[in-house]
């Protein structure tokens, strides 16, 4: 019997070869390949990583895995003109379209249509590729020529430009612990650029530290729940408010009035949480808390 990484192979090569799937048309994911056939992400990104050495699937940007065009499944080897920006720029393809659990080297040399090891003459193994992801991710981030004044508009540049960044990298919040930050040189900057604007203000170095934390805080907060959304709706195929209305069927508001009378009171569209509002939502009373801090606090020329 077949090995079950062959055993996927074979069945989606017969659905190509039988035009069930045709040149553009997505084929399973490493995540929905693992949930259908009950294999380990490995296994799944083992049978890509061979459709795609085969020339018959290809990955595209923002669409993942797609049968390949006829006229293209006998391209000449990818190997030629591999860097190292390559390699990381697929893995971050790769961890945008599927997630940061499906990322391995395999996968990665499979998207680039390279053998299985390719990589590896760039990139010393998945942890390296890991950093060198993250740091690419923080990099992306375009400042304007000259830095806003004040250390409130600062605060809300630093903050926006990483809510964009995470809000492109949905895996960059797992990578990032508060506790034990990276030390990536495009992630630093942003610090920096907090630290600068809290300078003059005399405040204490924990305090200076705290509020930048703080504001990284905010942002991760609310971007570790990104990739675990898009996976979620791809698990079990509801939307966020179907899931919702689903659970609370099963909850007896009678016994919290208070929240019943809240639900009750919303308008006819219910209570839909955007990520993206609730990011400017919350970034509101977070600056006012810090500016009231300061003013207890500072000491400095910029205070006044």
């Amino acid at each position: 019997m077949a090995a079950p990484y062959q055993q996927i192979v074979d069945d989606i090569r017969r659905r190509i070869a039988d035009g069930e799937l045709t040149p553009g048309d997505r084929v399973p994911s490493t995540r929905q390949i693992a949930m259908k056939w009950g294999v380990a992400l490995a296994t799944a990104a083992k049978s890509l990583a061979t459709l795609s050495h085969e020339g018959l699937v290809e990955a595209r940007p923002r669409s993942g895995t797609v049968v390949a065009d006829r006229a293209q499944r006998r391209r000449p080897s990818a190997e030629h003109g591999l860097t190292r920006e390559r390699v990381v720029a697929a893995a971050m393809a790769l961890a945008d379209d599927e997630g940061l659990a499906v990322l391995s080297m395999r996968g990665v040399a499979a998207r680039l249509g390279v053998s299985a090891m390719s990589p590896y003459r760039y990139v010393g193994g998945k942890d390296e590729l890991v950093t060198l992801m993250a740091d690419a991710a923080y990099g992306e981030a375009v400042w304007p020529e000259a830095l806003p004044e004040g250390w409130r508009a600062r605060f809300e540049l630093v903050a926006r430009q990483l809510w964009q960044v995470h809000r492109r990298h949905p895996w960059l919040a797992h990578i990032t612990p508060l506790n034990r930050p990276l030390a990536l040189p495009n992630l630093m900057a942003y610090g920096e650029c907090l630290m600068a604007a809290l300078d003059p203000l005399g405040l204490e170095p924990v305090t200076m530290l705290n509020l930048q934390v703080l504001v990284f805080s905010h942002v991760q907060g609310l971007a570790v729940n990104l990739e675990s959304e898009a996976q979620a709706q791809e698990a079990t195929g509801l939307s966020d408010q179907e899931w919702v209305d689903a659970q609370m069927s099963t909850v007896d508001l009678r016994r919290m009035p208070t929240f019943a009378k809240v639900l009750a009171a919303l308008p006819g569209e219910g209570y839909d949480l955007d990520l993206d509002e609730f990011f400017e939502f919350g970034l509101r009373p977070l600056l006012d808390g810090i500016d009231r801090l300061i003013a207890r606090t500072a000491t400095g020329p910029g205070t006044a």
